[in-house]
Formats: structure tokens, C-alpha cells, sequence
């Protein structure tokens, strides 16, 4: 009797990464691009910017300042408005610089024109809240959230609330996705989360008011990191066992180069509801790849690999059908690989002898929860170890990310470079897990050099020096996430994953 080949062993006799799971990968991994600038908007869109009282007498010289001057001369614009802030703001002295109050101005009766020389110090040391709105530097950015709905002075914890609410969808996401990928499957659910992706990110830039932004926030976060796991499992799943970590690097690679391209669309794009509607058109291009790939039948084909998240549609008794699927798969893989000669000739009889064994084992088998992480001393270990890894690695990596603006003058150079840091960073998993240090102590190395890193900055004042040492924290905590990533893959059993 002809021995029954496993899925991953037909894998290896067609080619376990050859040409057609790697244009299958690549085309995947494009839906982490605009994922990746989702994901670090809140850079831009709710960045702090400099901004003081506003007067109301000289409000509409202030608004001249930025008709003639801003696209034109920064420097002139600076100048601009400078002068009224110079004139109504109280000030102090600052690690031995002048620095002017942002939540007050004096109280006093103003002029209804602005002339060199006043200043309302001289009639008043009384000052008020700021009653007539606020005058923000645009220098660097013409609108931001912060700008539009007043994130400022009281309300100043709105704006790093709003990207509170996103990472909170990414909590529901990562385990809505995961229970709508068991019921639809994983192609369905991956373009599902790009289509309602787009919509709300495109919806999110029409806001007229600061909730409006921040519940539209909170869903494209759900479906943000839906994008991202179902292309992370979709990869991972196109390749044979001994490949899995190449699309396992592909996928933070793609990442990586979707920050970039967010810090240069940021640099031309000022505007924030611009730049959010520009970043949501970037994955109507990704819906065409329904007819151009048949990842349907791949994330079919997981059933025949023991997992029970398969495309489970056609309901109880039709799973000859996802073994037609798994049959027209591996036979279009093994022609686009050019080895279809190397198929079982009796492939259709094997695949049916495998789905039967799956099929008697789900009968057989309590199905898994989430209680079974904690059920026995090994996987309970296994499983806190790699929840208080999650926390500090998207502590630090997210940290780190979010701040760039505190590291230079210019946001967008020093963002561009935080983000090209993390592709020599991933590159560099693959020799580090294939090294005699493997995945376990390549990890804690660099957890450990990210933190000395870190820790170290709180202790230098050089500008330069600093945001040397922090890119080489963001350096090491990107190589251990993307470790960790493929370390989680691995270490629980497959009915457990």
C-alpha cells in the first residue's frame, strides 16, 4: 500500500518555495504597505505642534501671516507670528532658553491693530486661559487633528487618546479576525479587512469632530491588524516547512518599506485629511488581486494540514470539495514551480486518505480554546513567557516608533530614518536564527541591547548621540519582534497556533 503523503511532504517533492508561492508572497505582502501607514499615522496626524492664545483683535493679521507667507518663506512666517505671540504671551526661561506659555495669555485690553513695541506685559502681570482659541505654528504641518478639533492645553490627552482607541482595535481585531477566519476562512477575512479598512480610513478623513476621528480610529485599528495576520498566516502557509521563515521576514520587510513611504507621501502631504485618504486609496489596488490569485484555495488547503481554520463555508459532509480545491493547487503550484512531473500520480486518492484522517480526528478531538494555553505546566510556561514578550516588544518597538518627533527638528527625516532602520534590522533575523544561537538567545540579545539602549538616552544630552542610540534600540527591538513573530509560530502545536 502506497504510503500517504502529508501535505507539506507534497510540498517538498513540487518545491517548497519556488516561483509561484514567491509571486504569490510578494503580492500578498503589498497589502502590509498601506497597512504599515495606517498603522504609523498617528505620527503626523496628531502631531504636537508649537501653538499659544490667540487674540481676536489680531486674529485676522495672524491669518494673513500664513496666506503670504507660509508656502513661500518658513523663515517669514516664523517672523509673522512670532511677533503677536511675543507681544500677549507671558514667558520664562528654559534650560537657559525663552520659552512662552501655551495655555495663557494676559489679561488686558488689546489694541485693535498690532504695533511694534507693545507689549502687554507693561499694563498687566494678570493672565487668562486661553477664551479665543489658539494660534498654532504650521510650519511644519498646514492641519492636523490637533489643529482642527483644539487637542491642546485641558484637551491635550484627546489626541494620544485617539491612538489609544486604535491600538485597542488592534486587541479586537487580533481576536475577531481569528473567529471570522474559522467561519469564512482566511481569504475571505483578509479581503474583507482591506475593503473595511479602506472604508472607515476614508471616512475617518471626512471628521467633523474630534469623536467622529476617534471612533473611526478605534475600526480601522480592528481591521488594520486583521490585514496584517491573515498576511502573516497566508505567507507562512504558501511555503514548506523548511522556508516558512522567508515569508515570515517578508511580511515586516513589506512593513518597513510602508513607513518609508509614508514618511515621503508626509513630507509632500501636510494636510492630515489628505494624507488619510491618500493612504486609503493605496489598498483599493490590493482588491484586484481577487481575480489575479487563488489564495482562496491555499488558505483552503490549511485544512489538509491538521489546522482547523480552513475555509469551512460548504458545511458538514462537503470536504470533498477542499479536496477538489487542494487538488487544482498544488497541481497549478507544481506547474508554476515547473515540476509537475514530481506529483504523486495518485494525488487526488492521497489527498481524500488525508482529509478522511483530519476528519476522523476532529471527531475524535475536544476542540482547542484558549484555556488549553494554560491547561498544562509546559504550555502554561510557554505561553505567559510569550505574553510578557508581546508587552515589551510592542512597548518599546511602538515607543519608539510614535516618538520620532522627539529625536530632531525635522519629523519627517527622522521618521524616514526610523523606519529605514528596520529593514537591515529584519534581513538580519535570517543569519541570527540560522546561527548557532538560534532563536531563543539571538531574542534575549537583543531585547537586552534595546533596552540598555533606551536606558541609556535618559542619560545623555547631544542631540546627535541620542537619536544615534535610540536607532540602535529601534534596530534590535525590530529584529526581535520579527523573532518573535516566527518564535510564536513555532513553539505551540499546530491545533494550539
Amino acid at each position: 500500500m502506497t504510503a500517504i503523503l502529508a501535505f507539506d511532504d507534497i510540498l517538498g517533492l513540487i518545491g517548497e518555495m519556488g516561483p509561484a508561492q514567491i509571486k504569490l508572497m510578494l503580492l500578498v505582502c503589498l497589502s502590509c504597505l498601506p497597512e504599515a501607514m495606517y498603522s504609523m499615522m498617528a505620527v503626523f496626524i496628531t502631531a504636537d505642534t508649537d501653538h499659544w492664545c490667540s487674540v481676536e483683535e489680531w486674529q485676522p493679521d495672524v491669518d494673513v501671516c500664513y496666506t503670504e507667507y507660509r508656502d513661500d518663506d518658513i523663515d517669514a512666517y516664523l517672523g509673522c507670528i512670532h511677533k503677536y505671540r511675543n507681544s500677549s504671551i507671558p514667558r520664562y526661561v528654559e534650560g537657559g532658553d525663552i520659552a512662552y506659555e501655551q495655555c495663557t495669555k494676559y489679561d488686558t485690553d488689546y489694541p485693535a491693530s498690532w504695533y511694534e513695541g507693545y507689549y502687554a506685559s507693561n499694563y498687566t502681570s494678570e493672565v487668562v486661559s486661553c477664551d479665543e482659541g489658539w494660534v498654532y505654528d504650521r510650519s511644519q504641518y498646514k492641519a492636523t487633528v490637533v489643529t482642527e478639533f483644539d487637542l491642546v492645553c485641558d484637551d491635550q490627552y484627546l489626541a494620544e487618546t485617539s491612538q489609544s482607541l486604535f491600538y485597542a482595535g488592534y486587541l479586537v481585531g487580533s481576536f475577531l479576525s481569528g473567529s471570522i477566519a474559522d467561519l469564512i476562512g482566511r481569504y475571505k477575512t483578509f479581503f474583507l479587512a482591506i475593503t473595511l479598512d479602506f472604508v472607515f480610513g476614508l471616512t475617518m478623513s471626512f471628521a467633523t469632530s474630534y469623536w467622529f476621528f476617534a471612533i473611526f480610529r478605534f475600526l480601522c485599528g480592528v481591521f488594520n491588524i486583521s490585514i496584517y495576520l491573515m498576511s502573516f498566516v497566508i505567507v507562512t502557509e504558501l511555503v514548506g516547512p523548511s522556508k516558512r521563515v522567508y515569508p515570515g521576514i517578508a511580511v515586516p520587510l513589506s512593513f518597513s518599506v510602508g513607513s518609508m513611504i509614508l514618511g515621503m507621501f508626509a513630507y509632500f502631504i501636510r494636510d492630515w485629511r489628505n494624507l488619510q485618504r491618500i493612504s486609503s486609496l493605496c489598498l483599493i489596488p490590493l482588491l484586484l488581486l481577487i481575480p489575479l490569485v487563488t489564495l482562496r484555495s491555499f488558505a483552503g488547503t490549511s485544512g489538509s494540514r491538521g489546522e482547523d481554520e480552513g475555509d469551512s463555508t460548504l458545511g458538514p459532509g462537503c470536504w470533498l470539495e477542499e479536496v477538489r480545491k487542494a487538488e487544482k493547487i498544488l497541481i497549478k503550484t507544481a506547474e508554476g514551480n515547473k515540476k509537475k512531473d514530481k506529483l504523486p500520480k495518485d494525488l487526488a486518492e492521497n489527498l481524500r486518505q488525508q482529509e478522511e484522517i483530519s476528519e476522523e480526528k476532529k471527531r475524535n478531538t475536544r476542540p482547542v480554546t484558549a484555556i488549553d494555553l494554560f491547561r498544562t505546566t509546559r504550555l502554561r510556561k510557554r505561553t505567559l513567557m510569550l505574553l510578557i514578550l508581546w508587552f515589551v516588544n510592542s512597548l518599546i518597538y511602538f515607543g519608539l516608533s510614535l516618538n520620532t518627533a522627539a529625536l530632531g527638528d525635522n519629523d519627517y527625516v527622522t521618521f524616514f530614518i526610523s523606519a529605514a532602520v528596520e529593514f537591515p534590522a529584519n534581513l538580519l533575523v535570517i543569519p541570527l536564527i540560522q546561527s548557532p544561537s538560534g532563536r531563543r538567545y539571538s531574542e534575549s540579545g537583543l531585547l537586552l541591547t534595546a533596552g540598555i539602549a533606551c536606558f541609556t538616552t535618559a542619560f545623555i544630552d547631544d542631540s546627535t548621540a541620542v537619536t544615534v542610540i535610540a536607532m540602535t534600540g529601534k534596530f534590535c527591538i525590530t529584529a526581535s519582534y520579527t523573532i518573535l513573530y516566527i518564535y510564536s509560530l513555532e513553539i505551540f502545536p499546530t491545533t494550539h497556533r
